[in-house]
């Protein structure tokens, strides 16, 4: 590593024609240097002939090509202290780099001459120094994705020789300042991905040299300008995810240079006018996921050749559009969540398209072999329509495919066993149909990542021949029959296990625990039996684990509390990288949740930890160390057989928003520490042999449900409206103890008497003679 950065030092370095290179500069680069390899840990004594050469430019790219995960290997911004001293710079390139800190100011002050400056990719933070936009004759400036934050100032309209400004993928919040309508010379503009609100700036029409506007990802709001079209150089428009209002304005209609207008997931409203499909060079079109209606009675003759279209969500009816048939060159097609009926047309399934994405619709039909003979389709997404019939056989002869997406269909019958030639393929969701076969494919030597074969027909034993690296695996509700296979423990990456509502049997192999990438475990309305393994705190990233409705028993391990994904999130934790790479939408996850069925969107499972143990035969004491679990937000032991008290420890539990451990048999009292409970939203003691006060104070006062407390054998507390004995006054027993004690004194008095004298009476009847008293003896 040390020779590769000094090499790169070397051999980048651009000198200008003169005969000497100042004393100065060369210390500065050979500090660097030192700084760098000092900074990665490495150390090199070699020494560096830089020339007789006067340095006008560095080019820096990708020097530190590696860092640690908990960021030890981060380069301090510090480290770029040697170079603001060479004055002659114009040009640095310091991009690709793991560099973290603020950009010093000063330092850049001195760098007057710089034209080029690019610190793309790094980890720069805090706000852009004013001493930046002093820089009068910078012409290319590239701070995209980093983590500056604060406001653009107005400063940034001094720039006058600027042609190129990169800002994506920042912090950066507040106004895009009008001054920026002063930067003449811009020709590219890029602020997308940041925090920007407001409105667009009515002076960046004044742009006339502009070639791109990229706006998107941020949070603008009210209308796009109606003057935007004056803007007659401009090639691309994007204003994606935002919140703009209003039409889309006419003045776009003369951008006769315009080959890209993205206006996705905004707020523009209105029919989309027929005209845009008139602007000849328009290549790429997005206009979904607004509130955006279309005229299907218009005639549409397009003057343009699109690659990409999306009108996503666009008010589509009847068939699929004819005129798109026109679109020759189309390689992306997105008309998903509209109301499109009828067949998949031939015509389509025999264009060259790359992506194609069809999903909730109203489609009928079967799926034509064709459309697998493509040798370019790498998405196909057909989720969520009326398609019906078996898969073709010859469907795996689409051998690019890396998105397969047909749940929530009617397709039956078995899988085509060409599905295991498609090798790129990905992501592979078949879930929601009619599905059935007692074996399927070996799928092991494709590259997937995300299988979802839920709520299907599929029986026999438990499938495990995917790849090693699959890392979401859903086969819940079907009817696979077999115990757990060892061959699970081949998925090494897996993070995703869903087995719910089968017919599992069997014990729970301590195998399971080798498992270790596992962050979500559902095999809950199985058959499995015996107790769970004490070994499971071995998922030492688990935070969802969900083993309720089965025949599990013997104690609860203690064990469990020792689940360190459970304990506490780990910073930039997250279950499921998948969703970033594509936006795609796979099933709901299905849990009891607060008492109730729920689905948990798999986007948003970072956000969960769960314990559910519920309805089994474990019995036994709740152990005192699943108060150690602080990240749960739920915990569920109930229908157990469960005795002992409840632990203290459990008000530990800070982030618990769901308690049940009811249908148990837990005696004592509810410990006061659940007051602390602050997150609590219910709590379920119900039938078990509680006594006592139920405890008061914060989130206890809302727990006012008497079901949640019902059948125990001597609860008290405001929640349920009984007094407690210690809450009244001595001399003024309540009127509910007073009948009680009446009523109780009044059966025994009654009691008595009837019993005494049935009993005499029978004696009587059969013939018992009753003796005088006889005499006391004195």
């Amino acid at each position: 590593m040390a020779k590769l950065i000094f090499l790169l030092l070397a051999l980048l370095i651009l000198f200008t024609p003169c005969l000497c290179c100042p004393e100065y500069q060369r210390q500065a680069l050979l500090q660097f240097k030192a700084s760098v390899l000092n900074a990665t840990g490495f150390s090199s004594s070699e020494s560096q002939n830089l020339g007789s050469r006067s340095v006008i430019g560095l080019d820096l790219y990708q020097v530190v090509i590696f860092k640690n995960y908990d960021g030890s290997q981060m380069v301090p911004s510090t480290i770029l202290s040697p170079l603001f001293h060479i004055r002659s710079l114009r040009r640095l390139q310091i991009s690709f780099n793991y560099i973290q800190g603020e950009l010093s100011g000063n330092g850049l002050a001195n760098l007057t001459k710089l034209r080029n400056f690019d610190l793309e990719q790094n980890y720069f933070n805090g706000s852009i120094p004013s001493q930046l936009f002093q820089l009068r004759y910078l012409q290319y400036l590239d701070m995209s994705f980093n983590s500056f934050n604060g406001g653009l100032s107005g400063e940034v309209g001094l720039l006058q020789n600027l042609r190129e400004l990169h800002l994506e993928g920042n912090f950066l919040e507040g106004n895009i300042p009008t001054d920026i309508g002063n930067i003449t010379k811009l020709q590219i503009l890029n602020l997308g991905g940041n925090k920007f609100s407001g409105v667009i700036p009515s002076s960046i029409p004044n742009l006339m040299e502009l070639k791109i506007l990229d706006l998107g990802s941020n949070l603008l709001s009210m209308e796009i300008p109606t003057n935007i079209g004056s803007l007659s150089n401009l090639t691309t428009l994007a204003l994606r995810k935002n919140n703009l209002k209003g039409r889309i304005p006419s003045s776009i209609q003369n951008l006769a240079k315009l080959e890209i207008l993205d206006s996705e997931n905004n707020l523009l409203t209105g029919e989309i006018p027929s005209w845009l499909f008139n602007i000849n060079g328009l290549k790429k079109l997005f206009l979904g996921g607004n509130n955006l209606t279309w005229n299907n009675n218009a005639k549409i003759m397009p003057k343009c050749m699109l690659f990409q279209l999306s009108l996503k969500s666009c008010g589509l009816t009847g068939e699929i559009p004819n005129w798109i048939s026109t679109q020759k060159t189309l390689l992306y097609l997105d008309l998903s969540e509209n109301q499109l009926e009828g067949m998949f047309p031939l015509w389509l399934a025999e264009m060259e398209v790359h992506v194609l994405i069809l999903s909730d619709n109203s489609l009928i039909g079967s799926l034509t072999s064709c459309l697998f003979n493509s040798q370019n389709l790498t998405v196909l997404s057909l989720a969520r329509n009326n398609l019906f019939g078996e898969l073709p056989e010859n469907i795996g002869n689409a051998t690019e495919l890396k998105i397969l997406l047909l749940a929530g269909n009617n397709f039956s019958g078995n899988l085509p066993e060409s599905i295991s030639n498609m090798f790129f393929l990905k992501l592979l969701d078949l879930s929601n149909n009619k599905f059935s076969g007692n074996t399927l494919p070996d799928l092991s030597s494709l590259s997937l990542e995300v299988v979802d074969f839920s709520s299907n027909e599929f029986s026999g034993e438990l499938p495990t021949k995917f790849p090693p690296f699959v890392q979401f695996l859903a086969l819940g509700q079907n009817m696979f029959s077999s115990s757990l296979p060892r061959t699970l423990i081949n998925m090494s990456a897996i993070v995703h296990l869903d087995i719910q509502d089968n017919k599992i049997k069997g014990e729970l192999p301590e195998f399971i625990c080798q498992i270790s990438s596992l962050q979500v475990l559902i095999l809950s309305n199985n058959f499995l039996q015996d107790s769970i393994p004490e070994c499971i705190s071995n998922l030492s990233s688990l935070q969802i684990l969900d083993f309720s409705s089965n025949h599990l028993v013997d104690k609860i391990p203690a064990t469990l509390g020792n689940l360190v994904g459970m304990i506490e999130t780990p910073p930039g934790f997250s279950t499921f990288h998948f969703f970033e790479i594509y936006p795609i939408e796979l099933n709901d996850l299905i849990i009891n949740w607060k008492k109730s069925k729920q689905g948990l969107s798999q986007h948003n499972l970072d956000l969960y930890f769960l314990l559910d143990l519920s309805m089994n035969q474990h019995s036994g004491q709740i152990p005192a160390s699943l108060g150690n679990l602080k990240a749960l937000k739920l915990l569920n032991v109930s229908h157990n057989n469960l005795s002992g008290k409840v632990p203290t420890s459990l008000g530990d539990l800070e982030s618990l928003e769901s308690l049940d451990f009811s249908y148990n048999k837990i005696s004592g009292s509810i410990p006061q520490s659940l007051a602390k409970l602050q997150q609590l939203t219910v709590l379920d003691v119900s039938n078990n042999k509680l006594i006592g006060k139920i405890p008061i104070g914060r989130q206890m006062d809302t727990m006012n449900n008497p079901n949640f407390y019902a059948n125990n054998s001597g609860l008290c507390g405001m929640q349920i409206h009984v007094p407690c004995p210690e809450d009244l006054s001595p001399a003024e027993p309540s009127e509910v103890e007073s009948e009680e004690t009446w009523f109780s004194w009044k059966a025994v008095v009654i009691g008595y008497s009837v019993g005494f004298f049935v009993t005499v009476g029978s004696m009587y009847l059969i013939g018992y003679a009753i003796p005088a008293p006889r005499p006391t003896r004195r």
